[in-house]
């Protein structure tokens, strides 16, 4: 008798690295949970893998605790054992000094990249226990995580928290088999500028020109590798940049 396929769930999978990444665990057999916020593109991306492997795909704001829960308890018998959970929903607004910053977007961000997090994450953690030896949690987060720069304010500070929480999850999971990993990209070519610019195609062509970005394909690689390690190991932290992107010097203001 076959054994049934592992299961995958993932947040944000409507586009980017979620869909990326949807797309590589199917190529490897994977079930997949995908959700995201968009019907639309949720469909969209049921009609490309569900040919493939099994597909549950169900709308969801990641802020919302009520709704992550009920997703969860909702899941078909087939979808229940999730062995890798990848938070991938994330977010960043605005790109200017704090001091001209919405406090609502503030916000936003904080309740994505953190709460949403967190909903996800406690509401999974039992399964992920009980699934034990060779589960995966693997959270993204961002070279912002560590590496400051001007605008970043509360987008890199929502990463610090993910890449924290990430560690010390992983030090209240000693014992129970369950790994977890902190994936933090530099620029990437995604829709990530066009939301964090509110739609301005400048700005996002801007940002991209003349650059050779990491793609989407190239994180998903890397989350797929993290997950599927031997059971033994973990990576704690991946921190990838393309190549044309460095650190820049200390900013100095002069009289």
């Amino acid at each position: 008798m076959s054994q049934p396929s592992p299961v995958a769930f993932i947040t944000g999978a409507t586009s980017g690295f979620g869909r990326a990444t949807a797309k590589r665990f199917a190529d490897a057999g994977w079930a997949l949970v995908l959700t995201g916020r968009r019907q639309e593109r949720l469909a969209d991306v049921e009609r490309e893998l569900g040919g493939i492997v099994p597909v549950h795909t169900a709308p969801l704001d990641v802020r919302d605790r009520a709704q992550v829960e009920a997703v969860v308890a909702a899941l078909p018998s087939t979808f229940q054992s999730v062995k890798v959970l990848v938070n991938n929903a994330g977010l960043a607004l605005g790109a200017g000094p704090a001091q001209e910053a919405s406090l609502d977007d503030w916000q936003t961000v904080v309740d994505t990249n953190v709460t949403g997090l967190l909903n996800v994450t406690r509401t999974l953690l039992p399964t992920l226990i009980e699934v034990g030896r060779g589960a995966a949690i693997i959270n993204l987060s961002s070279t912002a995580a560590l590496w400051p720069y001007p605008g970043s304010h509360v987008y890199g500070a929502s990463k610090a928290f993910v890449n924290q929480f990430s560690y010390n999850l992983r030090c209240d999971l000693k014992g129970t088999g369950v790994r977890v990993t902190d994936i933090a990209p530099g620029m990437a070519e995604t829709e990530f500028t066009l939301v964090r610019m509110k739609g301005d195609q400048k700005a996002h062509d801007n940002l991209y020109g003349g650059v050779e970005p990491i793609q989407p394909e190239d994180v998903a690689e890397q989350i797929f590798h993290a997950a599927t390690l031997p059971p033994h190991l973990n990576i704690n932290r991946l921190e990838i940049m393309p190549v044309c992107q460095s650190w820049a010097g200390l900013s100095i203001e002069r009289d």
